[in-house]
């Protein structure tokens, strides 16, 4: 067997699967999520406008939301310690660099919208992030944070 033939049969092999992987990795696994009329932040149902979002089962970090509410109604703690995850690039209401940003100059407010570690666990916790513009604009995600 001549080895250009192996050589390139690795290479082809190699793009397919990279192909494969970028695809599952942006797009396979996500579900586009637009009928949602209410959220709960910190116990309370709050109505929400415009709800365009993105979730799946495979993991609970996926979740991520563009949506309007009414910043006035909004009764949780806020979070020193938000840190919007990145949402894949189709998804383009979601910009976790600006929203980051926005956070840290005080442009947008961080609150703690929802506890959801599972049973048990002692070492990590998963809240659910919401960040809101006082012109009612806001973003919901989930982040891992350490147990000290």
């Amino acid at each position: 067997m001549n080895g250009k033939y192996l050589v390139g049969g690795l290479l082809a092999f190699t793009a397919v699967f990279a192909c494969v992987l970028w695809y599952t990795q942006t797009y396979a696994y996500y579900d586009r999520v637009s009928d949602v009329e209410r959220i709960e932040v910190a116990g309370k149902t709050l109505s929400v406008r415009d709800y365009q979002g993105i979730d799946a089962d495979t993991s609970p970090m996926k979740i991520r939301a563009c949506f309007t509410l009414d910043p006035t109604e909004i009764d949780a703690p806020k979070a020193d310690d938000a840190t919007p995850l990145g949402a894949p690039v189709w998804f383009d209401c979601f910009d976790n660099g600006k929203l980051t940003e926005d956070i840290t100059a005080g442009r947008a407010v961080a609150y703690v919208a929802g506890d959801e570690t599972p049973e048990g666990a002692t070492t990590y916790q998963i809240l659910r992030y919401l960040a809101v513009y006082p012109d009612g604009r806001a973003y919901l995600w989930r982040q891992y944070n350490k147990l000290d």
